[in-house]
């Protein structure tokens, strides 16, 4: 009889919902009380059961407003979602206080005990971290070596980018496409042009003196560009009818993907050049973009292929029947159905390609992380890795949470699905 009377339910909903809610709070001030302020509200009881308090009080009002079915919107939905048994109350809670736990050392470090003011080491004092470093090696992690008074090419490279991929977006589709073939043929050149210069009155800059988290973006765009046109036609290849194209197309996409990345870009750097002719000269840079883009298009080939054969068979079937030729179905009918199914492939494949270009390091490339190793070794600023590798951190995941929220965008925008 005591046992059904605290079993909560929904003609009791007025009992169990205040009392289950001011043990949640307490539970919650305890833990924010001895997180921010170094004190317990439950001090007075023994330190090692006082430890386990908020968890258990927690728990408890947990269970006790945990009613099926109560008719509140907010309470059906929490209780659906983190509170649908005792195992899932418990974890939880357990997963919240942890978090609010590591909340607090966390801002400390990063802004309140943190020095942003300051030329030099010296004027990090304190525990927090020293954002200094970031401040004066900005400029070196924004362009590597590439000399100051030409850094206003590198920006107008990038301004000349983002406009155009702008313009893209909002003009009609009769003119948009003129605008994807000046990104794809036209611009590389104009942008090559002024990042290494030579004429039109640049100075010359060699591709050794480009780094930083400009040369990021220039891998990244130039291996995005490429290995997507590589992949589909690498997927095309390996469902081909035709052996030599087939077998051709599975020995590529095989043997890039048996060999690990480092490896690529090792050969690519040091290996490949023996073996050119005398006098022949292939720059470094190139070089590595070529590997990373064949390297990517194995994987995209991969993602590309699993629509191909999501696809049902009356797709192709259809198309024949409308007299449609082999390049003309797959470009009109195949196509544009295969890719919209794998958008999450395809981004989960460009999110591993921005986020393997600090290899490139390897090969004596200093792209961002590279110029944050450079950095932390100068003698002036000796264990400044953390604060180096968490900006770096920071700028891979806004790049990465960018592209990731655009395919989701995307993926809702071509979804057919009612």
């Amino acid at each position: 009889m005591l046992l059904n009377n605290l079993k909560p339910s929904k003609d009791k909903i007025n009992t169990f919902l205040p009392i289950g809610s001011i043990f949640v709070i307490f539970a919650f001030l305890d833990i924010l009380t001895n997180t921010f302020l170094d004190h317990n509200i439950t001090s007075f009881l023994p330190q090692k059961i006082n430890y386990f308090i908020p968890l258990l009080l927690g728990y408890i009002g947990f269970y006790l407003i945990r009613i099926e079915l109560s008719g509140n919107r907010f309470l059906d939905k929490l209780n659906k979602n983190i509170n649908s048994s005792n195992f899932n109350a418990f974890l939880t809670l357990l997963i919240l206080f942890i978090i609010i736990k590591a909340i607090s050392p966390l801002v400390n470090w990063l802004i309140l005990e943190a020095n942003f003011i300051g030329t030099s080491k010296d004027d990090c004092t304190g525990n927090g971290a020293c954002w200094v470093f970031i401040k004066v090696w900005f400029n070196r992690l924004m362009y590597g070596l590439y000399p100051d008074a030409e850094q206003w090419r590198v920006n107008s490279a990038f301004i000349l980018l983002f406009i155009s991929v702008g313009i893209a977006f909002f003009v009609p589709q009769k003119i948009k496409k003129y605008f994807i073939i000046f990104l794809l043929f036209v611009y590389p050149f104009i942008g090559i042009k002024l990042l290494s210069g030579g004429s039109f009155g640049l100075v010359y800059v060699e591709t050794a003196a480009w780094g930083g988290l400009s040369l990021t973006f220039i891998i990244s765009a130039f291996a995005i560009l490429f290995c997507f046109p590589i992949g589909v036609f690498l997927a095309l290849g390996r469902r081909s009818s035709l052996p030599a194209i087939r077998y051709i197309s599975i020995g590529f996409i095989e043997l890039w993907r048996g060999v690990p990345l480092i490896t690529v870009l090792f050969m690519a750097a040091v290996m490949f050049p023996m073996f050119l002719p005398d006098g022949t000269f292939v720059d470094k840079l190139i070089r590595v973009l070529i590997a990373i883009t064949l390297f990517e298009a194995a994987y995209m080939a991969e993602v590309v292929r699993g629509g191909l054969q999501a696809l049902p068979k009356g797709q192709y079937e259809a198309a024949k029947s409308l007299g449609m030729g082999y390049w003309r179905m797959n470009v009109l009918i195949i196509l544009p159905q295969a890719l919209k199914l794998v958008i999450p492939g395809i981004a989960n494949t460009l999110l591993a390609l921005v986020k393997d270009t600090p290899l490139i390091f390897v090969v004596g490339l200093m792209e961002l992380a590279g110029m944050i190793g450079l950095a932390k070794t100068n003698p002036k600023w000796l264990g400044m890795a953390m604060e180096g590798y968490v900006f770096a951190g920071l700028v891979f995941w806004v790049i990465c949470y960018a592209m990731s929220r655009y395919s989701q965008n995307l993926e809702k925008k071509l979804s057919t699905e009612r």
